[in-house]
């Protein structure tokens, strides 16, 4: 048996970034063979990254850089378990240095930043080395690349959230407003950027999710102006557990709690069969046009660089002439 010394598993150590006692288990059982060695430590990483898959990865950092014409941006997320890894310096460290190669060779795919090579591995067997040495799940959720004439990169404070805007046009003038409209976009997280970039299933949920709700306050208005009829407070009886606290406070009798049930059963029955289509249709559609305006990004009323009384379409419109966004991504940890 080879004889394993102290600066033996001290050279491992650096080399591998791996704690000491792990080490020297990989030593004695290679029998001082540093190849072998190692070996052992990656299959160590891999049987570790293997029991940590299901783990949730809530925690990292986001990184969002242009290139030097400011023509592409880059984003990188790298994701761990807890705010202790995400902030330590070989993490941060790496990620940056992972970004950095990407940009310089300029990487377009998720799936090609994974097979790119980082110190004689791949970004995905390095992160599988990662997980074996701390022992948390560390992965690579997302990679995105964004080109427009002007892209503008906006990192949030800690590095938890991330935007990318681009623009048709550059200039002194793009470069502010770039910088209020990627604010923006980190602060109030649009899901597109106008009613056409929704994708139509999208749009087809919002318009059921509002005719239902529709429906189920048209039904709910009739109940609760029959109830009023009665001479019950509709809010005394909106649950069974309401009921039976009220009549414990002497709020209602039991004879207006079992009227109540009678009416919220029938008067819901009667309502929800004499429904008018039209009507729901009219509301449900106002619903979806209400959804356009909150969660689109040219419809938002812009919170940086206004007065917060426009939208942020009608800011670009104002700030230049011709301008016009081309899109967006934004991304946040944990998401």
């Amino acid at each position: 048996m080879a004889n394993i010394t102290a600066a033996d598993v001290n050279k491992l150590r650096q080399e591998t970034g791996i704690g000491m006692m792990d080490c020297k288990k990989a030593l004695v059982e290679a029998d001082g063979d540093f190849e072998k060695a190692r070996d052992i430590l990656r299959k160590k990483g891999q049987k570790v990254a293997a029991k940590r898959a299901d783990r949730a990865s809530n925690e990292g950092r986001i990184i969002a850089k242009t290139n030097a014409d400011r023509t592409k941006g880059y984003m990188l997320i790298m994701a761990c378990e807890t705010d202790f890894v995400g902030k330590g310096d070989e993490f941060v460290n790496f990620t940056d240095s992972v970004l950095d190669k990407a940009m310089a060779a300029d990487i377009k795919t998720k799936d090609e930043l994974l097979n790119m090579n980082v110190d004689g591995m791949t970004v995905a067997e390095k992160l599988t080395e990662m997980t074996g040495k701390t022992g948390e799940k560390i992965e690579c959720p997302d990679y995105q690349v964004l080109e427009a004439a002007y892209v503008e990169a906006y990192n949030h404070m800690g590095n938890h959230k991330a935007t990318l805007v681009g623009f048709n046009k550059a200039g002194e003038k793009v470069a502010e407003v770039a910088h209020n409209v990627a604010m923006h976009i980190t602060a109030m997280a649009p899901v597109a950027l106008d009613e056409n970039a929704i994708p139509e299933d999208v749009k087809e949920k919002e318009l059921a999710v509002g005719v239902e709700k529709t429906k189920l306050e048209m039904i709910q208005r009739a109940v609760d102006n029959a109830l009023n009829k009665a001479g019950i407070n509709p809010a005394h009886v909106d649950s069974e557990d309401h009921i039976n606290s009220n009549m414990s406070k002497g709020w209602i009798t039991e004879a207006q709690a079992e009227q109540a049930r009678k009416i919220k059963v029938e008067e819901a029955e009667k309502a929800a069969a004499n429904l008018n289509e039209m009507q729901i249709q009219k509301i449900a559609q106002g619903r979806l046009v209400k959804f356009f305006k909150e969660s689109t990004l040219t419809y938002q009323p812009i919170v940086m660089g206004s007065d917060g009384k426009e939208s942020v379409g009608d800011y670009i419109k104002r700030m230049e002439k011709d301008l016009a966004c081309t899109g967006f991504v934004r991304r946040q940890i944990g998401e």
